[in-house]
């Protein structure tokens, strides 16, 4: 009997401080904090901001529109909806039922129709651009992109992160890839880079380490990203990866990072 309670409580040490080392390499998704509120929100929608717009004040860049020449035709609004994939549309639809009355978007819905899956700016062109710009300083346009932001990427990223038990860092890099890259499985999506880099590296959740989790998602995405000559630039990549190195797991501030070329901090 005293020789199997000795086992037992060697086991039991031997557990504990497997468990404790797991904790000091990466706090994880469980129990912590997520991006959706709060500081961590602002955050991270300012990391994102610096890259998509050369600054961390994302809350002016709702009346944001303009065509990078990604294939995707115009790139409007907070998190870049594009009129080639549908969620522009989709977010005047949101803001035509919110604003139940006049206005200057719902007559441009058939020629978003229309332009789905294409770079053309048929139908839209320059007095689309003003109208957009116009919606924006309405609130309940800003109603309207926060609800198809929420819904078609902030979800799925937490609903991801919980999965593989991230944390804040890993749930901002698994945000900014799917901004980037859209919410899809395909090989270039969001989806098909988390499942490329669970073939690199096991996830928290599944026993692995999170930094080395990672930097293999990170080496997934460089693969995609260099696959388009508007994001062949990795500066947002870079600055990802240097987060991991410094172990700043939870986002806190100060952060100071650079992005292509340009400086910036968050106190």
């Amino acid at each position: 009997m005293q020789v199997k309670q000795v086992l037992r409580g060697f086991m039991i040490l031997l557990v504990s401080a497997s468990l404790v080392g797991c904790t000091a390499q990466a706090p994880g998704y469980r129990g912590q904090r997520t991006i959706k509120t709060g500081q961590l929100r602002a955050t991270t929608f300012s990391l994102v901001a610096s890259a998509e717009n050369s600054t961390t004040n994302y809350r002016q860049q709702y009346g944001y529109i303009e065509d990078i020449g990604d294939g995707r035709g115009y790139t409007a609004g907070i998190i870049g909806f594009t009129s080639g994939t549908g969620d522009l549309r989709e977010v005047v639809q949101r803001y035509t039922h919110l604003k139940t009355g006049h206005n200057g978007l719902k007559r441009y819905l058939p020629a978003l129709r229309r332009v789905n899956g294409t770079a053309s700016h048929a139908g839209l062109g320059p007095r689309f651009v003003k109208a957009w710009r116009q919606a924006a300083k309405d609130s309940q346009m800003v109603r309207a992109q926060d609800a198809i932001l929420n819904r078609q990427y902030l979800r799925p990223v937490l609903k991801a992160a919980k999965q593989d038990n991230l944390s804040p860092l890993g749930q901002y890099i698994y945000y900014d890839a799917i901004v980037v890259h859209g919410p899809g499985a395909d090989k270039s999506s969001f989806g098909g880079i988390r499942r490329r880099a669970k073939q690199l590296a096991k996830t928290p959740s599944q026993g692995g380490n999170q930094a080395r989790y990672l930097r293999a998602f990170l080496k997934a995405r460089t693969r995609v990203m260099k696959q388009e000559a508007a994001h062949k630039d990795l500066s947002r990549l870079e600055v990802q990866r240097q987060f991991i190195k410094d172990g700043n797991y939870q986002l806190k501030r100060p952060l100071h990072w650079r992005m292509y070329g340009d400086r910036y901090r968050l106190k």
